[in-house]
């Protein structure tokens, strides 16, 4: 298919499943995210969020089903895809800047071989500026806190202009005073951009996303900010005062 058609979808999945060591992770997962969505996606440790964000990504091959992000495959999509792991290995010795971290980012703009261009240095600097570290471009990036070094990874994310965002986890290790700040920053990166969020915080991601999905290698989706009480309790093999407790109503549904 053909991207960028009026009407495609940012991620379109059709009856997907993965295996891992012949390990099934998901199995039959149906899921359509339009642009500008921001969504929350939970579950428990080991139920496949991870996998499925490597899925859209391409780094996965299915087992079955399909994949599409704005109507390319995933690895045709690539460059439209920006992507924060679960843990940004680096070693917080290293004398590197907050800056040339973010220009890394810029490796899938320019290819491996080109040197850094000032179009670069351009985009890092707005990329920066857009997660507020502006004053600390050139400290280095093991003298910052973990809510400033994920602000730097971030930006590193964004710096090629994607129209997708991809975040594992982002706010482990951010003191839960910043949290806040971080959440409603990528509240105003949503308004740029598409932006999928694994979280284990249930309460941090009501209050912040737009929809809610809950990924136990089955998804549980309903388009909304809304998840019944037995989709949780069935992901999560618990009942769901305990996974709920401190949630704001909204994320579940009345039921019988």
């Amino acid at each position: 298919m053909k991207g960028d058609q009026a009407g495609d979808p940012a991620v379109y999945i059709e009856d997907l499943s993965v295996k891992i060591d012949g390990f099934r992770v998901l199995e039959e997962i149906n899921l359509k995210i339009k642009e500008g969505d921001f969504l929350g996606v939970i579950g428990p440790n080991g139920g496949g969020k991870t996998t499925l964000l490597r899925a859209i990504l391409g780094l996965v091959k299915p087992a079955r089903g399909k994949i599409e992000v704005f109507g390319r495959s995933p690895r045709a999509a690539r460059k439209q895809i920006g992507y924060l792991p679960q843990k940004s290995l680096f070693d917080p010795k290293f004398p590197i800047t907050a800056l040339e971290v973010v220009m890394m980012g810029r490796y899938a703009a320019r290819g491996l071989i080109r040197r850094y261009t000032p179009q670069d240095l351009d985009s890092a600097c707005e990329a920066i500026s857009l997660v507020g570290m502006s004053e600390y471009a050139d400290r280095e990036i093991g003298s910052l806190s973990g809510g400033e070094q994920q602000r730097i990874f971030v930006a590193r994310a964004i710096v090629s202009g994607p129209r997708l965002l991809l975040l594992d986890e982002p706010a482990a290790g951010i003191d839960s005073a910043k949290q806040v700040e971080f959440y409603e920053l990528l509240g105003e990166l949503n308004e740029k951009m598409t932006i999928i969020m694994v979280s284990h915080d249930i309460s941090a991601v009501s209050a912040y996303v737009k929809k809610i999905a809950c990924v136990s290698r089955k998804l549980y989706y309903h388009d909304s900010k809304e998840l019944l009480a037995e989709d949780i309790e069935e992901a999560y093999h618990c009942p769901v005062e305990m996974i709920a407790h401190g949630v704001p109503h909204r994320v579940l549904r009345p039921h019988d």
